[in-house]
């Protein structure tokens, strides 16, 4: 009798467990909903990024004491030049950085390359860029270049100076490499 007893105890605790199971199995269907999204008519823009030389722009400063380069190139990403200098001579010359994409830039860097102490006691170079002279590399800039109608004028100078004593002169022609680096980066970065 006690064991008829145990089973039908078990009998009844397994069906209270499976009603249970079932009237939530129940409730949770019966409050259950499937929310959609469905992206329509997304479109992406066409966008552009053209940060450049305007090759047009270039112009040598002329007058007392400026010296015309020999050759000149200026295309959409890079500007070489020659000149010979003598004492007291400088070169300089204006292009215009432009952006004529679709989205703001900025001017994050400009790297340059140094002038060892004894060029820098009879030479000097530099690079402005929009109104600010840079003689060394600079990082961590944020000077804004508009969409469609930002411009940056750069202006290299070269400048052939008397150094204070006559022995810091060089004794032969020197060929020197000078070089600048301008890093644009886009306003809007990815994510």
């Amino acid at each position: 009798m006690e064991r008829q007893r145990g089973a039908q105890t078990l009998l009844i605790a397994v069906l209270a467990v499976a009603v249970l199971a079932m009237s939530i199995g129940f409730a949770a269907a019966a409050y259950t909903q499937q929310l959609q999204i469905n992206g329509q008519n997304v479109t992406a823009k066409a966008a552009t990024w053209s940060v450049h030389y305007n090759d047009a722009s270039y112009n040598e400063t002329t007058g007392t004491g400026f010296v015309a380069s020999t050759s000149h190139t200026l295309t959409t990403t890079a500007w070489t030049f020659a000149v010979t200098l003598e004492p007291g001579e400088k070169y300089q010359a204006t292009a215009n950085v432009v952006n004529d994409g679709t989205f703001d830039a900025k001017l994050t860097s400009i790297t340059m390359s140094a002038l060892t102490a004894d060029q820098a006691k009879y030479l000097t170079y530099t690079v402005s860029v929009n109104g600010t002279t840079y003689n060394a590399t600079q990082s961590g800039l944020n000077v804004a270049l508009a969409k469609s109608t930002g411009v940056h004028p750069v202006i290299v100078t070269v400048s052939y100076n008397l150094p204070s004593t006559s022995t810091d002169l060089p004794q032969t022609d020197q060929t020197i490499t000078l070089s600048a680096t301008l890093g644009y980066e886009s306003v809007i970065q990815g994510s």
